[in-house]
């Protein structure tokens, strides 16, 4: 086998193991601005759910609009007295770390902070938004294990006025082919060389 041809086998094979990572880069796996969930107290918005007391979906339309401009919007301390845990649970992902983005804003309607609490992929945060506070977008990074992810957000207060959340958006960096693929498939171009170069001496 010439020396170009080697070469030339050694790139083919290089870029077999190239292409199993082309499916890298932030892929979101959820989005959701609530835009889509009618507004209403003691409401949970589609898909998530929520448990040890209510929050509202409020915003454009309601008698809450408390942040004209935004659509709707959650908030985070429902009309019964005792704020809810709002959560998600996601099964079947790739293992390895996720991103979590959101939008979260003051009460705009009494004085003083109001203290949140993030969960997401293991990990716990806590953020604490005045009252004066509009949206500002923060983002918190979780595992994935076993295949399951879960996010979940809780508003400490329970006096029927909490912070407000919106644009949440989940993504990964996570390869969508796992890695012993890559060199198996880097093995098979290896292995193309080294049968054309046996059949070249016999």
């Amino acid at each position: 086998m010439t020396i170009k041809k080697t070469a030339a086998a050694l790139a083919f094979a290089a870029a077999l193991s190239t292409g199993a990572h082309a499916a890298t880069g932030a892929n979101i796996i959820f989005t959701d601005n609530f835009n889509a969930d009618a507004t209403g107290l003691n409401a949970a918005p589609s898909g998530w759910s929520v448990s040890g007391g209510t929050v509202d979906i409020i915003g454009k339309g309601s008698d809450f609009d408390l942040l004209p401009g935004n659509g709707h919007y959650i908030d985070l301390d429902g009309s019964t007295g005792q704020a809810g845990t709002l959560s998600l649970s996601f099964s079947g992902l790739a293992d390895g770390e996720y991103t979590l983005e959101f939008a979260l804003a003051g009460n705009q309607r009494v004085k003083g902070k109001e203290d949140v609490q993030v969960a997401f992929g293991g990990q716990n945060y806590a953020f604490s938004p005045a009252e004066n506070k509009g949206f500002q977008h923060h983002a918190v990074t979780g595992e994935a294990v076993n295949g399951v992810l879960t996010v979940s957000f809780h508003d400490l207060s329970a006096d029927n006025v909490g912070a407000l959340l919106d644009h949440v958006k989940i993504s990964t960096n996570v390869s969508a082919v796992p890695e012993p693929a890559s060199g198996l498939l880097l093995l098979a171009g290896l292995g193309a060389v080294g049968f054309a170069a046996r059949r070249r001496k016999v």
